[in-house]
């Protein structure tokens, strides 16, 4: 956002100009609001351009196609004068993140959310389709995410459908790994464009990168018409979902209906708009456009009032000028309907030598499948006596795996090779580790003090003298941790400041577990009671008493939290009530038996209940029959779910078993391990990583 310069208009028709969006080379985007206060995107043809004939017919075009499409799925059109001597048109102002800046800061989006947004997507498709229109430049920069869910923008190129790809000698027709080959081409292009397009970016939100990528634009448009997309890091289950829209036979590609019915989102998945991290930042957004136009402070009836004050003197309504400089660094992502455009500006706190400006997190190919019969065969390892026999579950953070360090310290291991590629002395492992956004690694010292680590290459960043005992998760935004006083505390990443301590409702003794979701940080201490807090502000929430027999990580999913231990329950993130609880195959003898902590994946719920592996839908009915395996006890690890497979962690001189996700004959897969005194797992990109007492290995996955 910057503020008017001279040649700025002051007032366009029923709005009062408040400052500039952004500029391009067709115009101007400015931010208004009309007489009740109300925002708007309001983008004009720049005056010496208004006589181009070419120009000013796009503009007129662009008006009376966004008018056209009057879905909820897309920024409404509010007002314009395209035939004015200074055309402009008024569109919804959306202020929230796009689907690429949401990506590129919170790292890729899990399997429901994925699906949710394909759901929205397709179902915003079909209405511009109904309406005969082809968008045919659908891509993440131009899907903006609310608080009412995704908006696709920008139909300045779209067309009635079957219309021909016009272009000017030199210009490329299409966005160059979004377009659909017929575009590439030149060719008449129908609705099915549209679904290609929305493949590429359903890939994009699963993966964190694009199907076709390249140095050369040139390359890419070849790879779209001629190439195979690169789905590697796509999981499995979306794979098959996404994979059809890019078909490059315009008739082979589903019909956006079929792509919604496919989809097949949670139950209650439409919430993820506004519970979560990437929900606390879309309402951050939209307080600040409030502020901006007015609405913020003193809200009339039916208005939005201001957000949550973060202190005592934020309920002081602030300056103009403090809100452009606000939004100038990065407080708001602006974008314009209609307009043709968003924009995203970074922030101002950046420098080389920052302990904030994080470089982005390296990416990896996902590993091969293995065959699904026989004894997996390493990757590599096992590496003897590099971890602590103690160490928790490794975590692996993109292209290297974090734990503890044999001799004291955290240690990071190529996830490709197991070589190693860095050491935290100052680390004391048995407070935890955590990633932060894929980027960052926070762990402890033994003074309490959290500290931070690149995770490629472990370089030191910022610290934050926090008196932490243990970590307990974190988001792109916040590092949660308990400290050694009992409290919950959040410590933010923008600037390692404290915005809130807790003393929890219930005492968490030991080395609690703790996750994140549906707006809530959820903890099960050493004692088995659960206790959950608001995770913005750390209010009490609920607490749940004697649920498990030791500190059981939850899972969240769908706005209902799952939780292992005596029973195996089910119950509403918003107030703790239970929905519906399973009881375990035997009954309770101290730690003997019980439910282990769950893992949700692709709408699935996974947990040990005694010796048998069950499949849970989220309404408590088996998925699947339930499978047996050998040798499991306490402490119960969570299983490991990775392509076709749930891995289990099992005691004495079994191993590590996978076992077919989808209830097949396939039998399952064993690799004996030895000497197992403490063994953890995790995965992550078609790779098992095990703990081993002091070892550690990686194993291919089915």
């Amino acid at each position: 956002m910057q503020p008017l310069g001279p040649g700025d208009p002051l007032r366009l028709g029923p709005y009062r100009i408040v400052g500039v969006l952004g500029a391009g080379g067709m115009g101007k985007v400015y931010l208004g609001r009309d007489s009740a206060g109300q925002p708007a995107a309001v983008k004009v043809l720049l005056p010496e351009l208004a006589g181009d004939r070419h120009l000013a017919e796009r503009f007129v075009r662009e008006a009376q196609t966004a008018r056209a499409v009057t879905s909820e799925g897309v920024a409404r059109v509010l007002a314009a004068e395209p035939e004015s001597g200074r055309p402009w048109i008024a569109s919804e102002f959306l202020a929230g993140p796009t689907l690429d800046d949401a990506v590129q800061k919170y790292g890729p989006f899990g399997d429901a959310l994925v699906r949710e947004l394909a759901r929205s997507l397709a179902g915003t498709l079909q209405d511009i389709h109904v309406t005969g229109l082809v968008h045919r430049d659908l891509k993440p920069q131009n899907v903006v995410l609310t608080s009412r869910g995704p908006r696709v923008i920008d139909f300045g190129i779209a067309r009635p459908e079957h219309g021909l790809t016009l272009t000017r000698t030199g210009q490329i027709p299409v966005t160059p790994g979004y377009g659909a080959p017929e575009q590439v081409l030149g060719q008449r292009v129908g609705p099915a464009a549209d679904v290609f397009s929305l493949g590429a970016v359903l890939a994009f939100a699963a993966s964190g990168r694009p199907a076709y990528a390249g140095a050369q634009v040139a390359a890419v448009l070849y790879d779209v018409v001629h190439g195979v997309p690169d789905l590697a890091l796509v999981p499995d289950p979306l794979r098959q979902l996404i994979e059809p829209c890019l078909a490059k036979d315009p008739t082979a590609r589903p019909l956006p209906g079929q792509i919604a019915e496919a989809a097949r989102p949670p139950k209650g998945s439409e919430r993820f708009w506004t519970v979560g991290p990437l929900a606390d930042d879309i309402r951050r957004r939209e307080t600040t456009a409030d502020e901006m136009t007015g609405r913020g402070a003193g809200a009339g009836p039916g208005q939005p009032g201001p957000g949550p004050a973060t202190s005592a003197t934020s309920t002081a309504r602030p300056s103009r000028r403090r809100l452009l400089l606000t939004l100038a660094c990065g407080g708001a992502t602006l974008a314009a309907g209609a307009g043709g455009a968003a924009w995203w500006l970074t922030s101002g706190r950046a420098t080389a030598s920052n302990p904030f400006d994080v470089p982005p997190a390296a990416t990896v190919r996902a590993a091969e499948l293995a065959d699904d019969t026989g004894t997996p065969q390493p990757l590599w390892g096992p590496l003897e006596s590099v971890a602590d026999a103690g160490s928790p579950a490794p975590l692996p953070v993109r292209d290297v795996v974090v734990f503890a360090a044999a001799g004291g310290g955290v240690a990071a291991h190529g996830v490709t090779d197991g070589r190693k590629r860095w050491q935290a002395d100052a680390a004391h492992a048995a407070a935890g580790y955590v990633s932060v956004a894929d980027r960052l690694v926070a762990t402890a010292d033994k003074d309490g003090v959290l500290r931070t680590y690149v995770a490629s290459t472990g370089e030191a960043k910022w610290t934050a003298d926090v008196q932490v005992s243990s970590l307990l998760t974190a988001d792109a935004d916040h590092v949660y941790v308990l400290t050694s006083e009992g409290d919950l505390r959040c410590v933010s990443t923008a600037d390692a400041r404290v915005l809130w301590t807790r003393a929890p409702a219930r005492a968490l003794t030991g080395r609690p577990a703790a996750t994140l979701g549906a707006g809530l940080l959820t903890v099960c201490g050493g004692s088995g009671d659960v206790v959950a807090v608001r995770a913005r502000d750390g209010a009490k929430a609920w607490v749940r008493k004697g649920q498990a027999p030791a500190a059981l990580a939850p899972a969240v999913d769908g706005g209902v939290v799952y939780l292992g231990g005596h029973t195996f329950a089910a119950v509403r993130a918003s107030d703790g009530k239970e929905l519906w609880s399973r009881d375990p195959l035997h009954a309770v003898r101290g730690d003997a038996y019980g439910w282990g902590p769950p893992t949700v994946a692709g709408g699935v719920i996974y947990a040990l209940d005694s010796e048998a592996l069950r499949h849970l839908n989220p309404d408590g009915t088996e998925e699947a029959a339930m499978s047996f395996v050998s040798g499991v006890a306490p402490p119960w690890q969570p299983p490991v779910a990775q392509a076709n497979s749930v891995w289990v962690v099992e005691s004495g001189d079994t191993g590590v078993s996978g076992l077919p996700r989808y209830g097949t004959d396939v039998e399952p897969q064993t690799y004996p391990l030895t000497d197992g005194g403490s063994r953890t797992a995790a995965g992550d990109r078609n790779r098992l990583f095990v703990l081993n007492s002091g070892s550690l290995l990686a194993l291919p996955v089915y």
